[in-house]
């Protein structure tokens, strides 16, 4: 159980994560392309809270919903 913990705990830095390497990638990217520091970081920070707001989006849209409490006591209602 104690593992099962430590990776919920980690999760967020997990995604966070993923939005830095994209964003870092993304930066360079434009400073390959522009040569210009400012629109590269500008690029970054706007890939940056992108990558956020998709992977927020998206576990919004995972997260099951909790069982109607008719469904827990008997679990052949028809309801299903």
């Amino acid at each position: 159980m104690g593992t099962n913990n430590a990776r919920r705990l980690m999760a967020p830095v997990e995604f966070v994560a993923i939005a830095g390497v994209l964003a870092l990638f993304a930066g360079l990217t434009v400073l390959m392309v522009t040569r210009d520091v400012v629109t590269a970081f500008i690029a970054s920070g706007i890939t940056f809270v992108a990558v956020i707001m998709v992977i927020a989006m998206l576990l919004l849209a995972v997260t099951p919903n909790n069982t109607p409490e008719g469904e827990k006591d008997k679990p052949d209602s028809g309801n299903d």
